[in-house]
């Protein structure tokens, strides 16, 4: 029979190595009571953020019951941002700054949103991606990733996090061994990594090396089979990943965080308690969760899943004491790096300025622009994977109407583009009748019906002005192109720049 103080002493250790997220822009009594019985951290997004003396009154509130707690963030700074998703970014995400190529600007940008986050009371940020997205059919990574040359990603990965280091925030590079090679989004299926070792240390651990030369102590894992190195078990289930590989081969000593760990990729199978239990066992010392099971009952669960299973011998209490200790360390040595430099919230405008040198020109747009007509503007609008917020704005119209009175513009998606219905017709190239017109696309090449509708647009309007906001694809024939290299509100704030000759 186990002791209740025993019970008690494993409960703690479980909560420990949890990082849950929570509903509301306020610290739920269910959160301050699992801080005071040993949970060690927690994640804010999206629904969490308002303001920003909101957001550091929230994190003030959750520190009150551990100064050291961690405080963590999903926030890229590019598509994928929490702390301006009802604003969209305003830096330019990973694949813009690697077009740049210029380490110290990359260094830069980090750094201001360092201290801005570091301003909000956030300790952890789940970043910077470091897959090399070597798979143009991706359809998670695209522009979260510096690029596809593991070189480039590898240089700009480090210097990201250093930058975001510098400023009294913790970085964690992400997703580990690399989840650039896939072809399946790891929220809804597994996605499988086909490489031998060989190939896999010369395309996708790169960025890795480089994140732990920067002084990088938190990694996370993604949720991929890599059958070179576990046929059966994702990575952030596997012992011979996480453990032989990262820790040993790699020499990592610092924390490693799932991913979201109600991702499909792992839940499918195993449900969240049995994918939470086996990443311990595995290696992983936290556990993220709360994307999309914010409630203590998911909380408790878990903690539930992992004494039950020291006390059935399937997870040894001394792997979990170990994660717990780990996580320990990790706290106050996060809670200890100093900023360089003054903090703020508000950004300097670095961010507006990388946006502007990752802009690229093709075709005929230097004969075209700037703009002298207000023109009618057509954004093709897919739908995005889980990662980016349905809520944050992307696009070109918004800020060229600021700058063009006049501009008219359509958002079409693929649902409205029934064959017959004339839709391109009526409501892309009617209003654009007698104006310019400027189509807008987000990774067309990833999109049969994006392509095709661009297509039918430029032939009908071989004058039009196209603005690709994903990853450069084929160019389009006798078109003027623009690439920001990424959908942030920045990079549209350099693309409407571009078109209105303000830049």
């Amino acid at each position: 029979m186990v002791s209740s103080k025993h019970s008690k002493e494993l409960r703690r250790l479980a909560r420990s190595v949890l990082q849950p997220g929570f509903v509301g822009t306020e610290a739920p009594e269910w959160v301050l009571r699992e801080i005071a019985d040993g949970l060690a951290s927690v994640v804010l997004f999206s629904r969490n953020i308002v303001t920003p003396e909101q957001v550091a009154r929230l994190t003030g509130q959750l520190r009150a019951e551990n100064p050291e707690l961690i405080i963590a963030i999903d926030e890229e700074a590019g598509d994928v941002t929490r702390i301006e998703s009802a604003t969209g970014s305003t830096r330019p995400g990973n694949f813009a700054l690697g077009t740049v190529d210029d380490a110290e600007l990359t260094e830069a940008v980090a750094a201001d949103l360092g201290r801005q986050l570091r301003a909000a009371g956030v300790s952890l940020d789940y970043a910077p991606s470091a897959d090399v997205n070597s798979n143009p059919d991706n359809p998670i990574i695209g522009v979260r990733s510096f690029g596809v040359d593991a070189k480039v990603v590898a240089r700009h990965t480090g210097a990201w996090i250093r930058g975001l280091q510098s400023a009294g925030v913790a970085a964690c590079a992400k997703h580990f061994p690399g989840h650039g090679d896939v072809a399946v989004d790891s929220h809804h299926g597994l996605p499988v990594y086909d490489a031998d070792r060989a190939r896999i240390a010369e395309q996708a651990l790169p960025p890795f090396r480089a994140a732990l030369d920067a002084g990088v102590r938190a990694v996370m894992s993604g949720h991929l089979l890599v059958p070179a190195y576990d046929p059966e078990l994702p990575a952030t289930l596997s012992r011979r990943i996480l453990d032989e590989l990262l820790r040993q081969e790699l020499g990592f000593d610092g924390i490693i965080v799932t991913d979201a760990i109600e991702m499909g990729a792992v839940t499918g199978r195993y449900g969240i308690g049995g994918a939470t239990v086996r990443a311990v066992v595995a290696g992983a010392d936290a556990v993220c969760v709360g994307g999309e099971n914010a409630e203590e009952a998911t909380a408790g669960l878990l903690v539930n899943a992992l004494v039950d299973a020291v006390l059935a011998g399937g997870l040894p209490e001394e792997r979990l004491a170990e994660a717990s200790l780990r996580v320990r360390e990790f706290a106050a040595w996060s809670a200890g790096l100093t900023p360089v430099g003054a903090a703020a919230w508000d950004a300097d405008g670095i961010g507006f300025a990388a946006a502007r040198r990752a802009i690229r020109l093709t075709g005929a747009v230097r004969h075209v622009l700037p703009l002298v007509n207000a023109p009618h503007v057509v954004e093709l609008a897919p739908t995005t994977n889980l990662a980016i917020g349905k809520e944050t704005p992307w696009g070109v119209a918004a800020p060229l109407g600021e700058r063009l009175p006049g501009t008219t513009s359509v958002r079409v998606g693929r649902e409205e583009l029934l064959p017959g219905a004339g839709t391109l017709e009526t409501r892309a190239l009617a209003p654009a009748s007698g104006r310019p017109l400027v189509v807008v696309v987000r990774d067309a090449a990833r999109h049969a019906w994006m392509a095709q509708a661009l297509a039918e647009l430029v032939a009908a309007r071989p004058d039009a002005i196209v603005v690709e906001m994903g990853l450069p694809g084929t160019v389009v024939p006798s078109a003027a192109q623009i690439f920001t290299h990424g959908a942030t509100a920045a990079s549209g704030v350099a693309a409407a720049e571009v078109l209105a000759g303000a830049l």
